[in-house]
């Protein structure tokens, strides 16, 4: 079973359909959607600040959600990918988003909605990523701009994947 914390008088939320896997870590004031899954060594730390995730969002293995105390919270909205190994730390992530395996989103960053962060990219605080977009390197810089129903097709089925993975897993925890 995931390790749920309280702290500071805030106990996470945890939406319908969830899947958390066994050695995930939710902490404080964190509010998890509808048909989420958070996986293997991923902490959601909503110790000094809050994390507030919508629907259909998956926080994949060894990411870690964070904030600055009393400057930044996390903010993410529906239908998001959040790849291996991803840092996002006080930053807002707008609808049918994905952040690649191992890149970093800093504090008061805005990944506008239908937009890629590629892998290992680096979005420093305060960047604001236009919606429609996809931003790679280090420092993340714009690429190019995508149709918005190609990258939300993407998006759209990841997380569809990702629900079927966590179906598997839920599966097993029932035998």
């Amino acid at each position: 079973m995931a390790l749920i914390k309280s702290v500071r008088g805030f106990t996470p939320k945890i939406g319908k359909n969830a899947y958390l896997a066994e050695n995930a870590t939710i902490i404080g004031d964190v509010e998890i959607g509808d048909d989420c899954s958070i996986w293997f060594n991923a902490v959601l730390r909503g110790d000094v600040n809050s994390i507030r995730i919508g629907n259909k969002v998956n926080i994949q293995d060894g990411s870690v959600l964070h904030t600055l105390y009393q400057k930044s919270v996390v903010e993410i909205g529906d239908n998001v990918s959040i790849g291996h190994n991803v840092t996002i730390h006080g930053a807002k992530i707008e609808d049918n988003v994905l952040i690649g395996i191992g890149a970093t989103v800093l504090d008061h960053a805005v990944i506008g909605s239908n937009s890629i962060i590629a892998a290992n990219s680096l979005v420093l605080t305060g960047t604001i990523v236009e919606p429609n977009s996809i931003y790679a390197g280090v420092p993340a810089k714009k690429v190019k701009d995508i149709e918005p129903e190609q990258s939300r097709e993407m998006v759209q089925k990841i997380a569809n994947n990702y629900l079927m993975y966590a179906g598997w897993f839920k599966e097993e925890n029932e035998k």
